[in-house]
This record gives structure tokens, C-alpha cells and sequence, in this order.
């Protein structure tokens, strides 16, 4: 017998962690904590140690689990209408409510509590901020408003700002242009993805672009913050903050992510080119971004 409840034990163990780590949104959060990532590597050398990054990268990390366990959690009634989250556990039963309300709990205080105790109050705040905004702001006014695009918009921007509070201890100039880079690319990139999934978005009754103000609407509005994106990342290279490698990926990438937007205004039926901006607003990131942080390191060395 007791082999057998051993045996159950483990299982059920099993069972719950897998589901928590899926609800957790392991692609998506990788994202997030790279962004996480890009703020410390621009901030450096900082004024905290490598140990107390690393935790406090631990932290994020789990923060952001939780917020998207909770998200899942309150998303459960929405998810069977879509094809990208009819599977997850809470819609097919492998996870309880209980246990994924126990476990977004868990995993939202333990990383608030990492970022407390090894990082400062500074970044614990902006974390606070993020999974305050992103669970009880941003989820449930995707039912009600298209401005649940800004609203989203703000948690998904402030974790580079949280990498450079935690090594810098302040909020900066770099900070505050990353958060704004971060910002308006989830404007294009959220909105290519309600044009090629509208279908699902309009049988999950959530509230889009395309479907509140028209599809063509919606492809200018992607335009203007994709052109609004570019240009904000120009600005590190006129403040001499990045260099001239930045400036010309920056423009390549600018030029190209402008371009698929421009196209997809010339398509009248089919996603074909929606996706092409989605596919375009992955690249982005880490073409420019990316290249920030490789020449920032080079230019640190001489």
C-alpha cells in the first residue's frame, strides 16, 4: 500500500509540475528574460555582483511564470476557442484551478521575494508593476477594450528596464529608451497576430484591432507604430549611447519591418502578409537589440 500512494504521490507530482510549467509559457518567457538579460548587459559593469544578477535573473524568471500561470488561469473559459491554447491544462483537466491558483501564487511570491532580497526595491517594484498590469489590468480588459493592447504593452516593456535597475540601481537614459523600444514593437507585433488569428479572436469574444475597427484600420495602425518603432530606436545613436554598427542594423531592420507592413496594406484577403510582419517583429529584436549589446561589450574594451 504504501508503495502504491508512493507511487500516486509521485505521479501527481509529476503531473502538477508539468502543467505549471506549461501554463508558465516556457517560449514566450525565454523572450521575456532575454529582455531581462539585454538591460543588465547595457547597464554593465553595474553595482551589483554577478551572483546577486544571476538570482535576481531567478527571480524574473519566476515572476513571470506566475503571472502567466494566473494568466492561463484566468483565460481558462477563452482558451477552448482558439487553436494555440485549446490544449493547455486547465482546458483539457490535467491541472486543477486550485492547484494552478496555489502555484501561480507560489511562483509569483517566491520570484517578488528573490528580487527583494538580491536585487533593491527598485526593480522589485517595477516587477510588482509588471504582474500587477499584465494579471489584473491587461487579461481581463482584452474582453472589453482594444486598448488592452497599451495596457499589455506596458508589463512586456519594463523587464530590460528591471535588468538595468537591477545592475545600475536607478532608472537611466538606456532604461527608459528600452522600455519604449519594447513598447511600441508589441504594438505591430500584437496586431499582426489579431489580423491572422482573428477568427479565433472573435469566437473567443476578446477585443481586437481588426475586428473592433476594421481589418484595413488595423494594418495602417500597424504601420504608424512600427514607423514610430524605428524611429525611437534611432535615438541611442544621436545620444551617442550606440554607435554607428547599431545605427545600420537598426536601419536595415527598420526598413525591412516598415516594408511588410507597407505590403500587407496592398493584400485584401488571406494572413499571408500579416505573418510576414509577425515573422519580421521576431527578427527585429534581436537584430538590433542584439547588436546593442555586442558593440556596447566592443566598444567597453578599447
Amino acid at each position: 500500500m504504501l508503495r502504491v500512494n508512493q507511487s500516486t504521490l509521485k505521479s501527481e507530482t509529476s503531473r502538477v509540475f508539468r502543467s505549471l510549467v506549461e501554463c508558465a509559457k516556457p517560449g514566450l518567457s525565454s523572450m521575456v528574460i532575454a529582455t531581462f538579460g539585454i538591460g543588465v548587459l547595457l547597464a554593465l559593469p553595474g553595482k551589483t555582483s554577478f551572483l546577486n544578477l544571476l538570482l535576481a535573473s531567478i527571480g524574473t524568471t519566476l515572476l513571470v511564470g506566475g503571472a502567466n500561470i494566473w494568466n492561463c488561469w484566468l483565460e481558462r473559459d477563452v482558451d477552448p476557442f482558439m487553436s494555440r491554447t485549446k490544449n493547455r491544462p486547465l482546458v483539457t483537466g490535467r491541472l486543477k484551478n486550485v492547484e494552478a491558483v496555489l502555484g501561480a501564487s507560489a511562483t509569483s511570491f517566491a520570484g517578488l521575494a528573490l528580487l527583494f532580497y538580491f536585487s533593491n526595491a527598485l526593480t522589485t517594484f517595477l516587477g510588482f508593476l509588471s504582474l500587477v498590469s499584465y494579471v489584473l489590468c491587461y487579461t481581463p480588459l482584452k474582453r472589453r477594450s482594444t486598448l488592452s493592447l497599451f495596457v499589455g504593452a506596458i508589463p512586456g516593456a519594463l523587464p530590460p528596464v528591471m535588468g538595468w535597475t537591477a545592475a545600475q540601481g536607478e532608472i537611466g537614459l538606456v532604461a527608459i529608451l528600452l522600455f519604449w523600444i519594447l513598447f511600441l514593437w508589441q504594438l505591430p507585433h500584437f496586431i499582426s497576430i489579431a489580423l491572422f488569428r482573428r477568427d479565433e479572436y472573435e469566437r473567443a469574444g476578446l477585443k481586437t484591432l481588426p475586428l473592433q475597427i476594421g481589418v484595413e484600420p488595423a494594418k495602417w495602425h500597424m504601420l504608424l507604430y512600427s514607423a514610430l518603432l524605428v524611429s525611437v530606436s534611432f535615438i541611442p545613436y544621436f545620444l551617442h549611447l550606440a554607435g554607428i554598427v547599431y545605427m545600420g542594423a537598426a536601419l536595415l531592420m527598420g526598413i525591412a519591418f516598415i516594408w511588410f507592413c507597407w505590403e500587407s496594406l496592398s493584400e485584401l484577403e488571406g494572413s499571408s502578409c500579416a505573418r510576414k510582419v509577425f515573422f519580421a517583429s521576431i527578427a527585429y529584436l534581436p537584430a538590433t537589440l542584439g547588436v546593442w549589446v555586442v558593440e556596447s561589450f566592443v566598444r567597453s574594451l578599447f
